[in-house]
């Protein structure tokens, strides 16, 4: 995964464990603007959430930092 979105993850998972603790879940749409500007990312970063790491449709802000750092 490309190091500037990796950096976006990271700062959004921040931004809402900061504001909401802990538990709160994103999902990978969190992580763009609510417009199609960059298809070709948002598929790099839904083919990583889903086909990758099968996760759900929400999960935790904490989990998904600690693997992008990793």
């Amino acid at each position: 995964m490309r190091e500037n979105i990796k950096k976006k993850i990271i700062e959004v998972c921040n931004e809402k464990i900061k504001k909401k603790g802990e538990g709160v879940g994103v999902s990978f749409y969190a992580f763009f603007a609510n417009k199609n500007d960059n298809p070709e990312l948002l598929m790099e970063v839904a083919s990583w959430w889903i086909m990758e790491n099968k996760f759900d449709h929400f999960e935790k802000a904490v989990k998904i930092k600690k693997i992008v750092e990793e």
